[in-house]
């Protein structure tokens, strides 16, 4: 059994394993994440069995969590990745995934980090703009090499999601408008010796629920597949993107599979099934099975509020301060229930927040909050002055590895001496 639950005792594990134990066994201090190695790999065996004998690759968002440990997880398996920069493509490579198995996005890929690309000979550069075209061939002419590159469509297309997560809207930043997909074939056609169009690509946002908008998005995609070839150009792939979904608490989901498996009708069905389909999840695989441990400082009551104050704050997860975003926040050794608390941080913020939560009557001294492993430490910050947590990761119900932070004393040398 792996991944978050309670015991008998009421106690959060993973699988039968309690959390306060694996924190004790790490050494380390809360704030601290703890990542179950095993559950994230259940869900990439889940996602691999939905496509059968499909040609597929799954590409994992790098950003989602950059952990090597879990990088590594999911490149033993044969997963791939979507990487957005320099040095996240370097963490994949460094990891094990094989270039061909490697895909770069991004709206403003450096000079730098076009060149990386090119000469690891990755699966494909997705282009975001008519713009880039011309820079990235430079880059391949300068080097002697033919780049690997794929269109990605801006679909159009609105999601029921945090605005800053809906990507394929026609105001985002991201992806060529379907009005300008023929110049930009134009111009790769235009340098052979330099650009190989190998696919098409999309990504409509995250936190998809179900499969509808994800659907109508890779029409576009198919759409775009199908004027390709019918001016007797080959592609390779179809890249529908990622942003599934997962259930903070609040709302259920369909799972990944499900979006598989619709993904490949919909393939077959506009007569494209002998493409390879790339899919880019992040969140989906590592979120739910990563949680942030704090420690409880004091309790407040005032105007008639609960107020429990916890050492982990806004700078070591940043997604309720910047998206609203809801995690539950539970005792560690006991069942959630009983009286509400509002859980805030130490951050001089008011948005440093947590939300309300059922700690009972007497506070814990830890609290667990949940579904972190996705956007958590990747987003982290030292603001305040406050050193990163610290990172562990769990396989057969034992501590695996450990990334200690720097501590306080470090933050403070670096900032007398800058």
């Amino acid at each position: 059994m792996h991944g978050f639950r309670r015991d008998e005792r009421g106690a959060a594990c993973f699988g039968e394993t309690p959390l306060e134990s694996l924190l004790a066994e790490a050494g380390v201090g809360t704030p601290a994440y703890l990542y179950d190695l095993d559950a994230i790999a259940d869900e990439a065996h889940a996602l691999i069995a939905a496509f059968g004998d499909a040609p597929h690759l799954i590409a994992y968002a790098v950003k989602a969590c950059t952990a090597g440990s879990v990088v590594r997880a999911l490149a033993r398996l044969g997963v791939g990745a979507d990487v957005v920069s320099g040095a996240e493509l370097e963490v994949a490579l460094g990891c094990g995934v094989p270039p061909e198995k490697i895909v770069m996005s991004g709206v403003a890929k450096s000079n730098d980090e076009v060149d990386r690309a090119i000469a690891a000979g990755i699966c494909a550069i997705q282009l975001e703009s008519v713009e880039e075209i011309a820079r990235v061939a430079a880059r391949a002419g300068a080097a002697s090499r033919r780049a690997r590159v794929s269109l990605r469509l801006n679909p159009g297309v609105e999601i029921d999601s945090h605005a800053h997560v809906a990507t394929g809207h026609d105001e985002a930043k991201f992806g060529i408008a379907k009005d300008d997909v023929s110049e930009a074939w134009r111009q790769i056609d235009a340098a052979p010796s330099e650009l190989h169009g190998v696919g098409l690509s999309t990504h409509v946002g995250s936190m998809l629920h179900d499969p509808p908008l994800y659907l109508e998005s890779a029409r576009a995609v198919c759409d775009a597949a199908r004027a390709r070839r019918a001016g007797r150009h080959t592609l390779e792939f179809v890249d529908f993107g990622g942003g599934f979904g997962i259930d903070y608490g609040k709302q259920p989901v369909r799972p990944p599979a499900d979006f598989v498996r619709a993904a490949l009708e919909l393939l077959r069905a506009e007569g494209l099934g002998e493409l390879r389909l790339i899919v880019e999840p992040g969140r989906a695989l590592v979120g739910a099975h990563g949680v942030l441990l704090a420690s409880v400082l004091q309790g407040k009551r005032a105007h008639g509020r609960r107020w429990a104050m916890i050492d982990a704050g806004m700078n070591d997860l940043i997604r309720p301060a910047l998206y609203a975003a809801w995690h539950r926040v539970e005792p560690l050794e006991r069942a959630p229930g009983g009286a509400s608390w509002r859980v805030v941080g130490p951050v001089c913020e008011s948005s440093d927040d947590f939300g309300e939560h059922p700690l009972g009557d007497s506070l814990p001294e830890r609290v667990v909050l949940r579904d972190a492993g996705a956007y958590g430490f990747t987003m982290a910050s030292e603001y305040n002055g406050r050193p990163l947590p610290a990172e562990v990761f769990v396989a057969a119900g034992r501590v695996a590895r450990v990334s200690r932070s720097p501590g306080a004393t470090a933050w403070t040398r670096r900032r007398l001496e800058a």
